[in-house]
C-alpha cells in the first residue's frame, strides 16, 4: 500500500519516516521527497507498507499526530495528474 505523509519536519530523513511506520508492519520502503537543486526535504515523502491492513491502521493512528510541532497528514497516496498541453 502507498500512503502519502506530509507536514514532515525538514529535518528529517528516510529512516526517521521508516522508523514512524515500523511499528504498524513491514515497510518496503520510505522516500522524503528532496529539492533537485538543493538537496532539502521538500516536507513530504511516500511510504510503501507490505500489508494494506497495516497501511490503513497507520492512517488512521498517525494522522493528525505532532510530529516535531507539526501535526502530520497521513492518507493514501492518490495517482499524479498528467497534465497534457
Amino acid at each position: 500500500m502507498n500512503i502519502y505523509v506530509s507536514n514532515l519536519d525538514f529535518y528529517a530523513n528516510n529512516a526517521d519516516l521508516k522508523s514512524l511506520f515500523t511499528p504498524y508492519g513491514e515497510v518496503n520502503s520510505a522516500i522524503i521527497a528532496r529539492d533537485k537543486m538543493f538537496k532539502r526535504s521538500r516536507g513530504f515523502g511516500f511510504v510503501v507498507m507490505q500489508e494494506e491492513v497495516d497501511g490503513y491502521e497507520a492512517i488512521a493512528k498517525l494522522n493528525g499526530q505532532l510530529i516535531g510541532g507539526k501535526a502530520l497528514i497521513v492518507d493514501i497516496s492518490k495517482p499524479r495528474k498528467r497534465m497534457y498541453l
